[in-house]
Parts: C-alpha cells; structure tokens; sequence
C-alpha cells in the first residue's frame, strides 16, 4: 500500500464508522472544534490495525508527508489520532530523530490539547530525546521558555519513561522555568513528570518537592507525591 493509498484508505475506514450521538459526547468533553465520528479507542484501532500492519513508508519524506496529509487535512478529530499512529509506526522508529523535531513541534503547536500533545510527548518526543540527547537537548531547553503554553508542557514531559535514563538535570531546569505558571496544565505536567521519575528515584523527587517549597503548586505537589 503506497503512502497516498494509505491515507485515502484511513480516511474511508473512519468515515464509514462511529455513531452521531457518541461523537456528539466526545466533542463536548474534549472540548474540541473539530468534531468527532464517534469512534472508541478500541474500534478505531480495529479500523487501523489492518492498514498500518503492511504499511512501509516509501522515504522518510513520504511518511513526513502522510502524517501532516492526515493531520493537516483532517476534518475529524479521529484522522488526528490515526496520524500519530503513523508517526510512530514500528517501521519508521528509525526517524525519531532530531530530524523530526520540526514535525513534532508542528504537530503540538497546532493540536494544543491534552489528548494528542500527552501521546506525542510520550511516544514521539521522549524516545526521540532518550535516543539523541546531544542534539535534542539544546531544543528541548528552548521548548521550555517558548511563549507556546503547550511546547513548554511537552519540554517538562520530554522524559517520560525514561526511567534510569532521565537526565535530572534538565528535569529539573524544566520544572524550575515553569514552577511560577499557575496555568493549570503546566501545574499538572509538573506533577506528572515528576511522579513518573519517582518510579526510579523517589529520594531525588522528594528533595526537589522538599526545595522548592511553597513554590510548587498544591496540584503539582499532590500529583509528585501520589505515590510515595
């Protein structure tokens, strides 16, 4: 199946799938412009699965191409989350790399919104970084003071499930350039990031909680913590 066959195939499956009254849910929870068919995680991955199983993109630019394809020409929130299966297909891992970065930031500057910004943070940006610190890094700091609420919320996220491999340092830093935001999806990532490090390092997160004091957040506080 060639990239473009792919694309048009997607956008027949989930076309022809969902029901009117759950998509009319769906937008209203997720707070959404764009509208939903009315597909459930598992069905869409029922429509996606036997599309994606053969997929072999043609060239890194190919695929480029097909994921902004179905995410810029999308009419339905559904083609959004079927471009980031795209993104991280099995056969193109090879491209999680600091040639991506461009892509994944226009990704979450135009999603801006938990849904999608959370998945690309964790399977697209974070394995991206863990596997390219040299060259990612210096980003990811920029990320973390751009004016873009939602590229300063991915930098803070940038490692999750790295595990052993967190570079506290710029967790740290990241936690630290946002910690005065009150912007309740920062106090939240904050938390997030730094409950997720607690898997590996609980004493590291409890003297960071401990330093920066009333600083952080209740929410932020509460969420580094839940575990421990």
């Amino acid at each position: 199946m060639t990239d473009t066959e792919l694309v048009a195939a997607i956008r027949a499956g989930i076309g022809g799938a969902g029901d009117p009254e759950r998509a009319r849910a769906q937008q209203a929870y997720m707070k959404s412009e764009m509208p939903y068919r009315g597909i459930g995680s598992p069905e869409l991955r029922g429509i996606l699965k036997p599309l994606l199983r053969d997929y072999v993109p043609a060239s890194r630019e190919s695929w480029t191409a097909t994921v902004l394809e179905l995410w810029d020409g999308a009419t339905h929130r559904e083609e959004w989350y079927a471009a980031l299966d795209v993104a991280r297909h099995r056969r193109a891992r090879p491209w999680l790399d600091p040639g991506s970065l461009e892509l994944w930031r226009h990704l979450v500057v135009t999603g801006a919104w938990w849904d999608v910004v959370d998945a690309i943070d964790a399977h697209l940006v974070a394995p991206t970084l863990v596997g390219h610190r040299e060259q990612v890094t210096p980003v990811v700091r920029e990320w973390m003071v751009d004016d873009h609420l939602w590229l300063r919320r991915t930098a803070v996220l940038s490692q999750l499930g790295a595990r052993g491999e967190t570079d506290v340092d710029l967790l740290r830093d990241a936690v630290e350039r946002n910690v005065e935001d009150r912007t309740f999806w920062l106090r939240k990532a904050i938390g997030w990031a730094l409950r997720d490090h607690a898997r590996t390092d609980p004493d590291w997160v409890r003297a960071e909680v401990a330093r920066l004091g009333d600083r952080l957040s209740g929410l932020s506080r509460r969420e580094a913590l839940r575990h421990l």
